[in-house]
This record gives structure tokens, sequence and C-alpha cells, in this order.
């Protein structure tokens, strides 16, 4: 079977990399096409991938200023012919379900639908976008929205990565979707034998986060909580918070695992499409405290692995924080549910979902 792989762009590493690696663990050796490729920026094992760009890798500034160049990625994808393929497995958030697959089965893998099309007002507010300039760009995110919807329409099958995705794909654009979560290294964290007394964030500090609740919150409960990761919220998050709670910046991956196991619960004051952090959290045995809504929904079973608190306020939150017993969560039924999410059990899931579909 010819198989391609189509991601939307590779210069920098995220939940949609992680997805990548996996696929191309399953599918070793098929081409990965995409708009642009940082060699130099991403990691020295890509190198040994078969990696096919479009013209827009010549662009200038374009690895380190991608969003620049957002209105040309559906042109570029487009002018991609990969029907001489069998089978064309898409890896999108923005653009990539947009290539030509002509008779080859075309299954996307959907990250999101284009968050800057479709939430165009909430993704103007995450990257600071001044007023005059999201006005100026309401024409173009409507042709961009209907390029977007109009290549969807030419995909035979979607796959979402959570049920809050899935809403989305069937909102969006009017189409069915399969379930099949992404996939979380879960043998990294393992349960430990003595916890230490705080709660913990591990996230980027940017608006939608809602990171500004939990801050709030655990400095009125005066409750340690540790933030671990950087970002451009950072000195406002800084500004609101109490004496217990600790900014950390950026861990390095191989901290995490210790980080996690031993904290009173991992917390998660924002909607997310899916977020693989909880998931970390319950395969290092604790238990999440979590907004319920989105991808939370999917990841933590309240009252066995965790509890939701269901106003996205600061006061919703105290009331859970304060109310919660570590103790009650058993760490074992933690790690079990953490191993649905699994890499196992994606290549498992996927690889059932592919032969289905192409015979």
């Amino acid at each position: 079977m010819e198989l391609a792989l189509v991601h939307d762009w590779l210069n920098q590493m995220g939940g949609a990399e992680d997805v990548l690696e996996a696929l191309v663990g399953l599918f070793p050796g098929a081409p990965i096409y995409t708009a642009m490729y940082w060699r130099d920026g991403m990691p020295s094992g890509y190198r040994d991938w078969d990696v096919r760009t479009t013209w827009m890798d010549r662009l200038p500034g374009i690895y380190r200023h991608h969003q620049r160049y957002l209105p040309l990625y559906p042109a570029a994808f487009a002018g991609l012919d990969l029907s001489d393929h069998d089978l064309v497995l898409s890896n999108k958030s923005g653009f990539c379900h947009g290539v030509r697959s002509g008779e080859a089965v075309h299954i996307c893998y959907c990250l999101a639908p284009t968050r800057y099309v479709w939430d165009f007002d909430a993704y103007a507010v995450r990257e600071a976008l001044p007023t005059w300039l999201r006005v100026a760009l309401r024409p173009l995110i409507a042709v961009l929205r209907r390029w977007d919807y109009r290549f969807a329409q030419e995909v035979d099958y979607f796959i979402a990565i959570s049920r809050e995705i899935q809403d989305r794909i069937r909102r969006f654009y009017r189409r069915e979707s399969t379930v099949i979560h992404p996939p979380v290294d879960t043998q990294r964290f393992q349960p430990a034998s003595k916890r230490a007394d705080y709660y913990l964030i591990v996230s980027r500090l940017v608006p939608y986060k809602r990171i500004d609740l939990a801050v709030r919150a655990f400095s009125r409960l005066e409750l340690p909580l540790l933030i671990a990761g950087e970002g451009r919220d950072r000195d406002a998050l800084q500004a609101l918070a109490g004496p217990t709670v600790t900014f950390l910046g950026y861990v390095p991956d191989e901290a995490l695992p210790s980080l996690f196991a031993r904290c009173r619960a991992y917390v998660l004051p924002g909607r997310e499409d899916f977020c693989i952090a909880p998931v970390q959290a319950q395969a290092a045995g604790r238990p999440v405290i979590a907004y319920g809504a989105g991808g939370a929904l999917d990841t933590v079973i309240p009252g066995e692995t965790g509890v939701f608190f269901q106003e996205q306020t600061e006061e919703a939150l105290a009331e859970v924080v304060r109310a919660f017993d570590p103790g009650a969560t058993d760490p074992d039924a933690c790690k079990a549910n953490a191993e649905r999410f699994s890499v196992a059990v994606f290549r498992e899931k996927l690889s059932r979902f592919v032969g289905q579909k192409v015979r």
C-alpha cells in the first residue's frame, strides 16, 4: 500500500508533532508532505524521515514567523497532488487536509478544525492582535473559512482527537467522525511511594489556558501551587499570585515524571481540545481537578480519577479544591485510566480503522 502522511508545518514541537512521531512509527518509510521544514529547529531524528516540502519552505523568515503566512497555506497544500498513493493520512490543525488525493482514500486525523478560521475572535485575543488588524482580517477569514469547509468535504473519513473536536467537526464541517485519542507516552510516568504537599500545573502561560483562575484560587486558599512552563502571561500571573504560588519556568522533560508523581493533584482550569498533561498525571497515579468541559470529559473519570468544577470561575475552583481529598483516590485506578491513552492503544485503534477503510 502506497501511503502518504501530511502535516501542516515542521518548525516547532507540540502535540501535533507527538502524533506525527506515532504515525511515523506506525508507517515507517512513508513520505511526509508539509508546508515547510526547519531542519535545524526540529529533533535530529527527523532527518531520517522522507520529508517533502512545498514552495512555502523558501519564503523568508517562515521558520520563526510562520503565522504571517497563514493565508498562503491553502494554496500550498492545494498544489500537492497525492493521487498516486493508495492512502493519504493528514494530521491536521491547519489546511493540510486540502491536498489533492484523487482516487486515494483520504483519512484526516483532526487535531482541531482550523482554529484561527472558525474561532477567530479567541485566536485574535490569544495572539494579542490589535483591533485594527482584527477588523482588516475579517474578509480574509471569511474566504479562508469557505476554503476550509470545501477542503473538508473532499476528505473521505475524519478521526477526531476527542468528543470536543468531534462536535466541532460536526458543527463546522457538517461531517461525522470517529474518536481516536492522541497517543500519550504513559510508560514515562509511574506512581511514587512518597508525595509532597503541592498542587501542579504544567502548561504554556497564555490567556486561554485560564491559569489566572488557579493562581487566584490557590492564593485565596493559601495552598501550595507549582506552575511549570513559560509564556507571555507569566508577568501578569506573577502579579496576581500570593506567596503559596510558585512559578518554576521551563522544566525539562526528564524532570516532569517526578514532578507529576509527587503532587497532591493536577489542576486543569482551561477548556482544552484534549490535553495530555492530565493523562500524564494519572499515569503517575495522581488525580486531576479540572474544569468540566472539553477534553477533560474524555480523560478524567469524576469521582474515580478526579473531580470537575462546573463553572469556570475562581470561586467554583476554590470550592472544589477546599473539599478535595487526594487520599481518597486510588493511584492504581488513575494509572489504569491513563493506559486507555497509551501509544500502543493509539496504534492498535488507528491500524484497525485504516484496515477497515482501505482494502
